[in-house]
C-alpha cells in the first residue's frame, strides 16, 4: 500500500517565538534547528531576516550547519504598499540569505486589505503578484501564506480564491491556507479546503491557530481533504493560544492514519525527548497532559486501569508509549490499589508477590500520609524512599537535629543547621537568597565532606501549594522540590503548617535520593 507524504513545516523559531514569555538567543535557535533536523522535519521556518539584528546574525551562523534532512526557510511579507518591489527592504533581505526556500504572507481577507493595511483590493493582488514573481525570478522557491484565508473566504469567497490564483500564477510552489484568528471549526475547514483543492494544481497547505482549541482537529481535517503540507510548532507554542501542535499532528497522521510525515519512521522514538528539550530551551513547562509527549500521556492512577494495563496494555493505552519515546507510569495515591504499589515494589524487588504482608503495610502508610496532605504522584523519589524505609531496606544516611533561619538587614537569610552523621553531630551555617536557599547551602556544606557526589546535584524547581486556604496563615502547605544531576531529574515532597519545615523535609528527601542513586545497592 502506498501512503501519501505530508510535508511538515515547523515554525517554532518564528511563529512559536511570538508566544508569551518566549525569547530565543541565536544559540537557542541553533540548538532547536539541530533537534528538528534530527527528528526529520522537512522545513524549518527560521525567522525574518528583515525584521531584527538577531535573525540576521542567526542566518549568517546557520549557513555553516550541515543539516541531514531539513530545509531552512526565511520568512517575510509581500512588498509594502506604494513602493517598488525591487526597493522593498524586506524582500531584499529574503534574497540576501542563503536559503533555497522563502515563505511570504499576503492578505486573503478583503477586510484586512482595505481596513488594516489600507490598500485597494486590486493593489493587494498586485503586491502579492509582484512579490512572488520577484522572489521566484531570483531563484527562490516560495511558500505563499494566504493570511486570514478562511475568514476571507467566508466573507468574500471570490476574492479569497482570486488571491490564491494570483499566487499560483506568479510562481508559488505551495498555497498555505491560514486560519490566522484560530476561530474555524473542523467542518468549515473540510468544506473550504475541499473546494480549494478542486481548483488548484500546486500543493495546498494548512496553517491553523488554536484559539478555539481546534488547531489539531482542523489540520487533520485539511489533510483528509487533500492538503499535503502542514504547518505548526512542535509543542504548540505561538501567539495567543498557540499554533497547531505538530507533535500531536504528525503522530496522529503517521501512527493512526498511515500518512508519511517524518523522513524515517523510527525517528518517532525521539519525539518525546526532542519535544521536552525544546520546551526546556524555550523556558516553559510542557503540559503534563499533552498527547503523546506529556509526562501524563501514559500515566495510570485508578486501580482498575492499572490492573487492565498490566494484563493488556491496549486496554487503556492507544499506542505503545515507547513508539514516541515516552514511558508508562503508575501513579501512587490514596486510591492506589495493591497492584499499583506492587508494581512500584517490583521495580526494586521483583520477588515480592501481591499477597506479601509488606504490600499491605506500604499501602497503609501511603494512605495515612496522603490523608495528612502528602501527594506522591508528582514526587516519586519521595515515594521510593518511603517504600524502602517501610520495607526495612533503607536507613537514612543523616538526620537533622535542629535548624534555625534569620533574615538580616540586607535581606539575605542566614541558616544554621545541626546534622547527625553516623552518631557524630555537625553544625554548619550559610547565607542564601531566602530561607530555603540558605538551608540548602548549609545542609550541603555539612554533608559534602562526607558525600562528595552532592556537588554534582542542584535544585531546579520549587513549588508551594496551600492545602487548606480557609486556615489562612495557619494553613498546611505542600512543597515540591525538583533536583537535577546531569540528565537525571527527581522530585520530592514535604508537608507542614510551617513552610520552612515542609521545604526542609522535601530537601532532605532530595539529598537522600541523590545519595541513594549513587549506591550500587540498597
Amino acid at each position: 500500500m502506498k501512503y501519501r507524504k505530508i510535508e511538515v513545516f515547523e515554525s517554532t523559531l518564528r511563529d512559536g517565538a511570538q508566544g508569551e514569555g518566549i525569547s530565543y538567543s541565536v544559540e537557542d535557535k541553533i540548538k532547536i534547528v539541530k533537534l528538528l533536523d534530527e527528528l526529520g522535519i522537512d522545513f524549518i521556518e527560521a525567522g525574518n531576516p528583515g525584521s531584527n539584528q538577531k535573525d540576521i546574525e542567526f542566518f549568517k551562523k546557520v549557513e555553516k550547519l550541515e543539516l541531514s534532512h531539513s530545509k531552512l526557510v526565511a520568512f517575510g511579507s509581500t512588498r509594502r504598499k506604494n513602493i517598488d518591489v525591487k526597493e522593498d527592504n524586506n524582500l531584499k533581505a529574503l534574497l540576501g540569505v542563503k536559503t533555497e526556500y522563502v515563505s511570504i504572507f499576503g492578505k486573503a481577507w478583503d477586510f484586512h486589505a482595505t481596513e488594516v493595511i489600507g490598500v485597494s483590493l486590486e493593489e493587494n493582488l498586485i503586491m502579492i503578484e509582484e512579490s512572488i514573481k520577484f522572489l521566484a525570478e531570483n531563484g527562490k522557491k516560495v511558500f505563499f501564506d494566504a493570511e486570514h484565508f478562511f475568514d476571507g473566504y467566508k466573507a468574500n469567497p471570490e476574492y479569497a480564491m482570486e488571491v490564491l490564483k494570483i499566487a499560483e500564477k506568479s510562481g508559488a510552489i505551495s498555497l498555505v491556507l491560514c486560519d490566522t484568528n484560530g476561530g474555524c471549526f473542523p467542518r468549515e475547514i473540510s468544506e473550504i479546503v475541499k473546494e480549494v483543492k478542486k481548483n488548484f494544481k500546486v500543493s495546498i497547505g494548512i496553517h491553523a491557530h488554536n484559539d478555539t482549541g481546534m488547531a489539531v482537529a482542523n489540520t487533520i481535517c485539511a489533510v483528509e481533504e487533500g492538503s499535503n503540507h502542514v504547518q505548526g510548532t512542535i509543542i504548540g507554542t505561538g501567539e495567543r493560544c498557540g499554533n497547531t501542535n505538530l507533535s500531536t499532528v504528525i503522530s496522529n497522521l503517521e501512527l493512526k492514519k498511515n500518512y508519511l510525515c517524518l523522513n524515517k519512521k523510527e525517528n518517532f522514538s525521539k519525539l518525546t525527548h526532542i519535544a521536552r528539550t525544546i520546551a526546556e530551551i524555550s523556558n516553559i513547562s510542557l503540559e503534563s497532559g499533552m498527547p503523546y509527549v506529556g509526562t501524563s500521556a501514559f500515566s495510570h492512577k485508578a486501580g482498575m486501569h492499572i490492573d487492565g494495563v498490566l494484563k493488556y496494555s491496549k486496554s487503556f493505552e492507544h499506542i505503545d508509549p515507547s513508539v514516541v519515546g515516552n514511558n508508562r507510569r503508575f501513579l501512587t495515591s490514596e486510591i492506589s490499589g495493591r497492584n499499583t504499589v506492587l508494581k512500584k515494589i517490583n521495580n526494586f524487588f521483583p520477588e515480592i508477590k501481591k499477597e506479601s504482608p509488606v504490600v499491605g503495610k506500604v499501602v497503609k502508610a501511603l494512605k495515612e500520609l496522603e490523608y495528612a496532605g502528602y501527594q506522591f504522584e508528582g514526587a516519586e523519589a519521595s515515594f521510593e524512599l518511603l517504600l524502602l524505609k517501610e520495607m526495612g531496606k533503607y536507613k537514612s544516611m543523616f538526620e537533622i537535629e535542629h535548624f534555625t533561619t534569620i533574615t538580616n538587614k540586607d535581606k539575605l537569610v542566614s541558616a544554621m543547621i545541626k546534622i547527625n552523621i553516623d552518631g557524630k553531630s555537625e553544625i554548619t551555617a550559610a547565607e542564601g537568597n531566602g530561607p530555603v536557599n540558605a538551608l540548602d547551602f548549609a545542609l550541603r556544606k555539612g554533608l559534602e565532606n562526607f558525600y562528595p557526589t552532592l556537588k554534582e546535584t542542584h535544585l531546579s524547581d520549587y513549588k508551594v501549594r496551600v492545602l487548606n486556604s480557609s486556615s489562612a496563615t495557619g494553613a498546611k502547605v505542600r512543597v515540591l522540590i525538583e533536583t537535577k544531576k546531569e540528565d537525571c531529574v527527581w522530585t520530592t515532597v514535604g508537608v507542614s503548617t510551617d513552610i520552612i519545615e515542609a521545604s526542609l523535609t522535601a530537601l532532605k528527601d532530595s539529598i537522600e535520593y541523590s545519595l541513594l542513586i549513587n549506591k550500587e545497592e540498597y
